[in-house]
């Protein structure tokens, strides 16, 4: 059955339980090639909302090491209003960063704090190259969550630092 309410702590449970298993031997080692995760991703419906304006969408869960390390690798596309949720047990320090490794298409990422907030959000560039040649896209802020769409999104919905994130059905975006 797939989720249709998720709260931001319930995410954290989940989130805390699928990484028991500590990081993956892969990030250790950039020359290994990863492979994507067995299991099939979980979607569920979330809002980015600003004090004038509502935007339902539809996120896939990166919760497991795995999924937050294989991320939206070798995809060709992402549907308009789709995007990607990395979640975190721990608030993640401003120096964590993100890669495009194996990325095919541009995105923004939105860096997101306990309470929804979003508190940076930064373009990421396409990156195809064997990994060495990769940048990497350091938060610049504490997060707990990180939510990847195509780029140009939240500039094109008005959505900017200080605007809100949460994990309700769309009925209740608002």
């Amino acid at each position: 059955m797939e989720p249709t309410a998720l709260s931001l702590r319930a995410g954290k449970r989940l989130a805390v339980l699928a990484m028991a298993g500590g990081l993956g031997w892969s990030l250790l080692h950039p020359g290994h090639a990863l492979e994507p995760p067995e299991r099939p991703p979980v979607r569920v419906s979330a809002c980015l909302s600003s004090d004038t304006q509502a935007h339902p969408i539809r996120v896939e869960l990166a919760r497991t090491p795995a999924q937050k390390q294989f991320g939206l690798m070798e995809r060709d596309s992402l549907p308009p209003n789709a995007g990607m949720l990395f979640i975190y047990d721990e608030p993640r320090p401003p120096s964590h960063s993100f890669w495009m490794y194996k990325t095919r298409i541009p995105l923004d990422i939105a860096f997101i704090g306990e309470n929804g907030e979003i508190r940076a959000i930064q373009s990421m560039v396409p990156c195809t190259s064997a990994g060495t040649g990769c940048p990497s896209y350091p938060a610049g802020v504490p997060f707990t969550l990180a939510l990847e769409m195509n780029r140009g999104y939240f500039e094109r919905k008005d959505i900017r630092v200080g605007d809100r994130f949460s994990l309700v059905p769309p009925s209740q975006c608002q």
